[in-house]
């Protein structure tokens, strides 16, 4: 007789490796096996980090698509991806999820490198129905049958590129399933009885063989097709909220329950026989099933290690972050200066704006996930008279680089973008990195680039940019600094000039934003010159100058790709004034550095103190 300690955790679950499995369970275990695998996702989310509530809310909608789709025939996709965990244990990758957002790991987001079963990678929001789309049109093109899902939740349908999506195969009248996973209650309510019966009824197939049957019967009755139709849209839309999709040209399904799996599963038997654009609206709930993240899935959302008991975060507390150097500094210009406004693309608490939005609410405006509107908007308020603090992270600034270009800095607009997450940012791996913003922005005339050193200097130059009239943009990482002691004051720093930090001999250091730390160390071990840079746009031209003029080697160091960054700006000012000098350059490579902590990302980019001092050694010696 074998003893408790041997009997499987998770019984259920651990018979299924992949969907094939899950599709041979009789559908009276379902239930069970969705407790399961949400005990299991909390539980190993709780020694990795990562994306929690979101997982937790679609739990039976994963087993529910799998279970009726023949995946990966079938193409599921995903949106956003980090709703997509539970995804990943079905589909074979369950006793790697200890290695989630690690080092050669599990991804957090989705890849088609990792598996099969992603049909799309996404690391970004609303992408899904574009792509799925794009998918069913290759699949006609080729005279392939199969079905084609998206996924799309967790406020991803705020973009304007899913709506665009949406627009386009409603005109072409593709088979295309789209699953809105509304978890916020941001659409409708009405999810109950009533609602269920309605679902089951118009994603019957006798009720769509009779709906199709009479509009082929009535229409050659003159005036009666089209009073059939209006009498359809008229009792769908009073009890329904589908009218926009079914204007679109989809055929609406919902609300319904998404924790209700049988439910759910004979919804999506129904309408995968039917044909065309279908849109499927299910409500859940966001954290289900583990009660802190029920209480507060904003916390829940993207979490470190916990306590899965408590809920409670391990580990010690850091220091003070970039993030809550912005935070503490955006409402002290706000209470100094009634213009100053914040908006952000639905990145409240991960941009810093919690307190703002609390202490001047009037003067806040999350518009969601759409990044593009949300530089646009700022514009038209600096239009007129109104100083507008975009907060954004600089992976989700690429979304709006148009507007960036166009709208606000060819206006010359007093638009102040507060950009998180600069550089290198760990688990989130290269979808999230932001990587290439002084590439990016640089290059766009009228608009000043600056990057701080350490979190005192954040806040002098997030003043800076503020006071600037003009278009400025300010980056600066995720975590904390060195420790810098801030002021309680809104002091600016000198506009365009950088700091001459240390003198030294044969090599002059020039370190842009937060990479000065590590100059300073390999200055140290060198007796070399370090500077300051403080702005990429305008560069402290002088400064370049004089050093350049007075060292063998000029070594640029910055936490963004080589092409095109502070580096290269160093390049071409030393080219246009014919000064012939070494010069070292030092950066993010040309490739995407994969996730892994920090440090692990900076030594794999070459950004370590060994790396620079043995390549500026050997161009010494050369």
């Amino acid at each position: 007789m074998s003893s408790s300690a041997e009997q499987p955790l998770y019984p259920l679950l651990e018979q299924v490796d992949y969907p094939d499995d899950l599709r041979r369970l009789a559908p009276e275990k379902l239930p069970a096996l969705a407790q399961e695998l949400r005990e299991y996702l909390s539980e190993v989310v709780s020694r990795t980090g990562g994306h929690l509530a979101a997982g937790l809310g679609v739990v039976e909608l994963t087993i529910a698509l799998h279970y009726v789709f023949d995946t990966p025939r079938d193409r599921l996709i995903w949106d956003v991806g980090h709703q997509a965990y539970p995804h990943k244990i079905l589909t074979g990758r369950r006793t790697r999820m200890e290695s989630l957002r690690q080092k050669g790991g599990l991804s957090g987001f989705l890849r088609c490198d990792e598996s099969e079963y992603d049909a799309f990678g996404a690391g970004h929001s609303s992408t899904s129905i574009g792509a799925a789309l794009g998918m069913a049109i290759a699949a006609r093109l080729e005279g392939v049958r199969r079905e084609h899902i998206a996924v799309i939740g967790d406020g991803a349908l705020s973009a304007g590129m899913a709506f665009e999506a949406l627009n386009h195969a409603g005109a072409l009248d593709m088979d295309l399933l789209v699953v809105l996973n509304d978890n916020d209650m941001s659409i409708s309510q009405p999810v109950g009885a009533v609602s269920n019966y309605l679902a089951r009824v118009l994603s019957s197939r006798f009720y769509n063989r009779m709906r199709e049957g009479s509009k082929q019967v009535l229409g050659v009755v003159p005036g009666v097709r089209d009073l059939m139709d209006r009498w359809e849209e008229h009792m769908k839309g009073m009890l329904m909220p589908g009218t926009l999709f079914e204007e679109l040209g989809f055929n609406y399904i919902g609300p319904i329950d998404g924790h209700d799996l049988p439910m759910l599963i004979q919804t999506l038997q129904n309408m995968k026989q039917m044909e065309g654009p279908r849109f499927l609206h299910v409500v859940t709930q966001k954290g289900r099933g583990f009660a802190p993240a029920e209480g507060d899935p904003c916390f829940y959302h993207g979490v470190k290690p916990f306590d899965p008991e408590t809920g409670a975060q391990l580990g010690g507390g850091e220091g003070i972050t970039f993030t809550q150097v912005f935070s503490d500094w955006v409402c002290d210009a706000a209470e100094r200066d009634p213009r100053l406004v914040a908006i952000t693309p639905a990145m409240c608490e991960g941009s810093g704006l919690v307190r703002f939005s609390q202490e001047y609410p009037g003067r806040y405006f999350d518009v969601g996930i759409a990044e593009q509107h949300a530089v646009t908007l700022a514009a038209g308020m600096a239009c007129d008279g109104l100083k507008p603090v975009v907060a954004i992270y600089s992976t989700f600034l690429q979304r709006a680089y148009d507007q960036l270009i166009h709208d606000v800095a060819l206006q010359n607009l007093d638009v102040t973008f507060a950009v998180d997450r600069a550089g290198l940012v760990g688990g989130d791996g290269p979808t999230h990195a932001g990587a290439y913003d002084l590439s990016y922005a640089r290059c766009i005339p009228n608009l000043a680039v600056l990057a701080p050193a350490d979190e005192a200097e954040c806040r002098r130059l997030l003043q800076t940019a503020w006071e600037h009239e003009g278009p400025a943009l300010v980056r600066y990482p995720r975590g904390t600094g060195p420790g810098a002691v801030l002021s309680e004051g809104l002091e600016t720093l000198p506009w365009g000039r950088g700091e001459l930090r240390r003198r030294g001999g044969r090599v002059a250091l020039l370190g842009f934003g937060v990479m000065l730390a590590l100059c300073e160390a390999v200055a140290e071990e060198l007796e070399a010159t370090v500077a300051n840079m403080r702005f990429i746009k305008p560069l402290d031209e002088a400064l370049v100058l004089e050093l350049a003029r007075s060292h063998e080697l000029l070594v640029t160091v910055e936490e963004n790709t080589l092409m095109g960054g502070a580096g290269s700006a160093v390049a071409e000012l030393l080219a246009a004034e014919g000064i012939e000098v070494s010069l070292l350059q030092f950066g993010i490579p040309d490739r995407y550095i994969e996730q892994g902590t920090q440090a692990e990302q900076l030594e794999e980019a070459g950004l370590t103190r060994g790396r620079l001092l043995d390549a500026i050694r050997q161009r010494l010696s050369s």
